[in-house]
Parts: structure tokens; C-alpha cells; sequence
């Protein structure tokens, strides 16, 4: 029948517009900014840095590597390395960034700064209300204000940092097991190194202390010598 389709478009139409006076969950309207939708799990808008403890400058896990930088398509990301180093999260000193800029009015929000990241160092925010009156410095984000703290991180993707801290714990694990076995097989290789050492010093020891051996054949040998000897001397005065 010609128009059914109209007629079915209609009554879902009518049922949703009745349903909305009685059914919150019919509400399309919000009445922001006093009511807000939550966001969902894999919502991104713009990079932010990640810092573990209270002190954003000691936590910071961005070794100013410039990956992101390198690898950002608009070229919005922009770093400076630090002239000195700090130990990250498995204690190994790293450099970071001096300076670690974000221009957020350039960013896409294409998140491949976050794929290409070895560290887990920068992640996507869910932050949108960054509107501004300037339109230049204003949207330049410094790392001041783009580094922010792992449990603001679980607040906004709880299931993807769950993971991600899994990854860093088993990683730190296991360079602690690989640095464990480093150091037991030196010190085995050391102590196999005295105790040759010390095996050599007692031989030489006990040959130092001990009294010249004396050549197995040697008293044989000099027996025919010494009868010889004094044959001659008893025989000189019988030739004369």
C-alpha cells in the first residue's frame, strides 16, 4: 500500500513525542550546561600528559623522545628536550621535556600521537569546553597545563588506563626479574672467579712451604759418581 512507510514513520514520531512527557529516557533535549550526557568510554578530543604521583614534574612519563611531534600531521606538537635526566617509572634515567607545547587550534584530534607513543606518556582527554576569547596564545596549551595526573586518567577512560597500568606493572616486572637474574649470574661468575683464584694461591702455598723435592733416580744416578770418586782417591796412593 502506497504511504505505509509514511504511516510507520508517523506513529514512531507520535509514540516518542507522547513517551517524552512521561519516559526521561525519550528526553532528546538536554538542558545544558546544568545537565550533561556522559560521555562515552572512547570519546577523544585532545592530548594531554600523564604523570604518576603528586608532582607533575618527577612523575611526568614523557622522555621527550619527539615521536609525536615527528609523526603529528598537522605539526601542532611542539618539544624541547631538558639538558638533564630523571629516573621514569623503572627507575632509569631519561630526559624530559623542557618545554612541550600543544596548539590546540591547529590539533584534529586524530589521536596518533597516543598510537606511536612507546612510553604511554600522552593520552586523548574528554575536556571540550576550551573555548576562547583570543583566538592565537590562548589555544596554545603549555605542559603546565596539559599534564595531568593517572587518576584523572581512570576517571575519564577507567577500562583503558586499567590496562594500560597493567602493561607498565608487567614491563617493570619484568625488567626487574631481567636486572635480578643480571646480577645473581655476576655474582656467581665472581664468586667462581674467586674460588679459582684462591684454589691457584693454595697450591703455590703448599709448594712454597714444602721441601725441594728431590728427582726420582737422582741418588741412582749419583751413587756410581760418588763410588767413583773415591775409588780414585784410594787408588792414587797405591800408584804412586
Amino acid at each position: 500500500m502506497i504511504g505505509t512507510g509514511i504511516l510507520k514513520g508517523m506513529a514512531v514520531t507520535a509514540r516518542n513525542f507522547v513517551g517524552s512527557y512521561f519516559d526521561k529516557e525519550r528526553l532528546i533535549t538536554v538542558q545544558y550546561p546544568e545537565e550533561r550526557d556522559p560521555l562515552p568510554e572512547n570519546y577523544r578530543n585532545f592530548p594531554f600528559l600523564l604523570y604518576d604521583g603528586e608532582d607533575p614534574h618527577a612523575g611526568l612519563r614523557c622522555v621527550a623522545c619527539k615521536i609525536c611531534e615527528k609523526e603529528c600531521p598537522p605539526q601542532c606538537i611542539y618539544i624541547v628536550n631538558s639538558e638533564d635526566k630523571k629516573p621514569d617509572y623503572m627507575g632509569k634515567p631519561q630526559f624530559y621535556p623542557k618545554v612541550f607545547d600543544i596548539d590546540i587550534s591547529v590539533c584534529m584530534s586524530c589521536q596518533i600521537c597516543v598510537e606511536v607513543c612507546p612510553f604511554e606518556a600522552i593520552k586523548m582527554d574528554k575536556d571540550f569546553e576550551l573555548s576562547k576569547r583570543e583566538r592565537f596564545d590562548a589555544l596554545l596549551l603549555r605542559k603546565d597545563e596539559l599534564s595531568k595526573s593517572n587518576e584523572y586518567y581512570h576517571k575519564i577512560h577507567p577500562i583503558e588506563a586499567a590496562a594500560v597500568d597493567k602493561n607498565l606493572a608487567d614491563a617493570a616486572a619484568a625488567a626487574e626479574a631481567k636486572k635480578k637474574a643480571a646480577a645473581e649470574a655476576a655474582a656467581k661468575a665472581a664468586a667462581a672467579k674467586a674460588a679459582s683464584v684462591g684454589d691457584a694461591g693454595s697450591v703455590l702455598g703448599k709448594l712454597t712451604a714444602s721441601p725441594k723435592a728431590e728427582i726420582p733416580g737422582s741418588t741412582s744416578a749419583r751413587a756410581p759418581t760418588n763410588s767413583l770418586a773415591s775409588s780414585g782417591s784410594s787408588s792414587t796412593p797405591a800408584s804412586s
